[in-house]
C-alpha cells in the first residue's frame, strides 16, 4: 500500500503515514486552572488586511542570518519563516500538511516523489522549479555550507528533478517521518543556486525590506504569495530583547506587540492590562537531569533510581512554572503525542525510596557537585530543590550555579551531575535518535543499549502503525527504566500579545506560533 499525502488528504488530516510519530498538542495536564491550555481569543470579525506590528525574540547578534539552513535560535526561525515557504507545515497537532508540495507519495517510504504545486513564484519573480527543490535538500549535505541540520539531511541518498515541478527523493533507509522532518525550518526553500544570502529570496509571505544583525528585520508583505489573500498584515518589524523583564515591559508599554519566552512569573502581570492576552503552548520543551552513567557514582543504577525518586515533580510544576508545564516521567516523549505511552508507571517523589536505594550502593554520605545554570530553563531551581530533598535524606548535593554564556561548552554533559535543555522536536524519532541512541552526539547521559538502537531503526520504517506505536512505547519504557535522565515535567511555552493582535494560536513545535506567527495573524487595532 502507497503513503499518499495530496491536498485532499492533507486538508482532512489523514496524509501519509509519514504525518505521524510528532510532538503533539492540547495533552490533558495535571494540577489546576493555569494548566489548562491557552485558547485562542476569538476574532471578532473576519481577518482584516493592514497594519504593522513589531515583535520582540529572546535574542539578536552579529550571527543573524537570513540563511534557513544555518538558523539557531527563535530570533532565524521566525525571520526565515516571514520570508521563505516549505514543502510541508506544521497544523496545530504537528502533523504536517502541503504548502509547497501539491503531493508527496511514497510506497516504501524510503522513495519518495514530490509533486510541487504550479504558478509558485520567489521574491524575485522566477518561478519554483523541482531543482530549486533539488538544490534546497542537498545542499545541508554540504560541510561548506554548515547546515544545522546536516545529520538529518544526511538521510537522503539522493534528490533529482524528474519534471519541471517533480522530483524523487531516496533516502539511506525507510523513514516514516520524511514529511514531519520537511517542514522544519532549516528545510525551507530557497533558489537554486544561491549562496549569498545577505539578502533573501523565498517564497514566503513576506519580502525582506531591512536586514541589519544584531538590530532589526523589517519585511513587507509579498503581493505575489502563493496563499489567496493572505498575509494579512503590511509589515513586520522582528528585533531581539535577551533580557525577560525588558521583553514584558516592552510589550506592556506598547513598544512592541507579540513577545515570545514569557516567564509563568509574568503572566498575571500581563493579564492585569486588560489589553493584553497570554497565549499558552504545551510541547515536548523539558529541562532535565543528566546523571553520567560513565562516571562514578552517577554510573551506579541505584544512583540514578534514587535521584529519579528525589524530584518532587509536582513542587516542580506548581512552584517553578506556576502550572505552565505537565508531569514527566524520564523519558521524552510528553503526554499528549500520539506516541506517548500512558500506561508507563508514573514515577514519584519517594525520599524514603530515595534513602534506601543510596544507603545500599553505599552513597549516602558522598559529597556531589551538581552544575545548573540560567541556560537550562529552571534548572538553578531544580537544583534547590533537589538539594533541600538530598538534604533530608542524609545526602550532600552542591549546587554550582554557571553562568548562561558558555554554560553548554563548558559544563553540560562534562561532570557527572548536569543539567540540560531540550527543545521541541518534530518527531519522536528526532528526540530518541538526538538524546538516546547509543551515537548521538548528544546522548547526555552516555546510556547505551543495542536493544534500543536496533528497534529505534526498525520503528523508523515500519509500515504498520499499530506496531509502529507499540515500537516507540517500548522505546519509552527502555529510557525510563535504563537512561541516567530524569525529566520531572514538559514545560508549555509561554508568548504575550496586543489584544489587537487576531487570529493567535499555538504550534507546539516552539513559540510564536511555532515561529510562523507572520502567516496567520492580522492587526485590528
Amino acid at each position: 500500500m502507497s503513503d499518499i499525502l495530496t491536498r485532499r488528504t492533507a486538508a482532512l488530516g489523514l496524509g501519509a503515514l509519514g504525518a505521524t510519530g510528532l510532538v503533539g498538542c492540547g495533552r490533558s495536564g495535571a494540577g489546576g486552572p493555569a494548566a489548562q491550555p491557552q485558547a485562542p481569543p476569538a476574532p471578532s470579525g473576519p481577518p482584516r488586511r493592514g497594519g504593522r506590528i513589531r515583535v520582540a525574540s529572546t535574542s539578536s547578534s552579529q550571527a543573524d542570518t537570513l540563511d534557513p539552513a544555518k538558523g539557531g535560535i527563535s530570533t532565524d526561525y521566525a525571520r526565515h519563516n516571514l520570508l521563505y515557504s516549505g514543502l510541508t507545515a506544521l497544523d496545530t497537532h504537528l502533523r504536517p500538511q502541503l504548502a509547497l508540495a501539491e503531493a508527496i507519495e511514497t510506497s516504501d517510504r524510503t522513495t519518495w516523489h514530490i509533486r510541487l504545486r504550479s504558478g509558485v513564484e520567489f521574491h524575485d519573480g522566477s518561478t519554483l522549479t523541482a531543482q530549486d527543490v533539488v538544490y534546497s535538500l542537498l545542499r545541508h549535505k554540504d560541510l561548506g555550507v554548515a547546515s544545522k541540520a546536516k545529520t538529518i539531511a544526511d538521510q537522503i541518498a539522493e534528490a533529482k528533478a524528474t519534471g519541471s515541478r517533480e522530483l524523487q527523493v531516496r533516502l539511506t533507509g525507510p523513514n516514516a517521518d520524511l514529511p514531519a522532518v520537511l517542514a522544519t525550518s532549516h528545510f525551507l526553500i530557497v533558489k537554486d543556486g544561491t549562496t549569498d544570502f545577505r539578502t533573501a529570496n523565498g517564497c514566503g509571505p513576506y519580502r525582506l525590506k531591512t536586514f541589519t544583525p544584531g538590530v532589526r528585520t523589517v519585511v513587507s508583505r509579498n503581493p505575489n504569495y502563493w496563499k489567496a489573500g493572505r498575509p494579512y498584515l503590511d509589515e513586520v518589524e522582528l528585533i531581539g530583547i535577551p533580557d525577560e523583564v525588558s521583553r514584558v515591559n516592552a510589550l506592556l508599554s506598547g513598544d512592541v506587540h507579540l513577545v515570545n519566552a514569557v516567564d509563568a512569573r509574568s503572566t498575571r502581570r500581563v493579564r492585569a492590562t486588560g489589553k493584553h492576552q497570554i497565549l499558552e503552548t504545551r510541547s515536548g520543551l523539558y529541562t532535565d537531569l543528566i546523571m553520567r552513567l560513565d562516571r562514578l557514582p552517577t554510573g551506579h543504577p541505584d544512583f540514578v533510581l534514587a535521584m529519579k525518586h528525589l524530584l518532587d515533580r509536582e513542587l516542580i510544576r506548581k512552584a517553578l512554572f506556576r502550572g505552565y508545564a505537565q508531569i514527566g516521567n524520564d523519558q521524552p516523549i510528553p503526554p499528549g503525542h500520539p506516541y506517548h505511552l500512558p500506561d508507563l508507571p508514573q514515577r514519584t517523589y519517594d525520599p524514603d525510596k530515595s534513602r534506601f536505594l543510596l544507603k545500599r550502593a553505599g552513597l549516602l554520605n558522598v559529597r556531589l557537585p551538581m552544575y545548573a545554570s540560567p541556560a537550562a530553563t529552571g534548572s538553578v531551581d531544580m537544583a534547590s530543590i533537589l538539594q533541600e530533598a538530598a538534604a533530608k535524606i542524609g545526602m550532600r548535593l552542591a549546587v554550582n550555579r554557571a553562568p548562561s554564556d558558555g554554560y553548554y561548552s563548558t559544563h553540560w554533559m562534562k561532570h557527572p551531575l548536569t543539567f540540560g535543555n531540550t527543545n521541541p522536536r518534530p518527531t519522536a524519532d528526532l528526540l530518541f535518535s538526538l538524546f538516546f541512541k547509543s551515537d548521538a552526539t548528544w546522548n547526555e547521559s552516555a546510556w547505551k543499549n543495542p536493544r534500543f538502537d536496533q528497534l529505534l531503526l526498525a520503528a523508523r520504517g515500519e509500515a504498520d502503525e499499530a506496531r509502529r506505536k507499540q515500537m516507540y512505547g517500548d522505546l519509552q519504557t527502555m529510557v525510563h527504566e535504563g537512561s541516567g535522565i530524569g525529566i520531572p515535567v514538559f514545560i508549555s511555552l509561554v508568548d504575550a500579545f496586543d489584544a489587537r493582535l487576531k487570529g493567535v494560536f499555538p504550534i507546539p513545535i516552539g513559540g510564536l506560533m511555532g515561529y510562523a506567527f507572520g502567516d496567520h495573524v492580522w492587526w485590528d487595532g
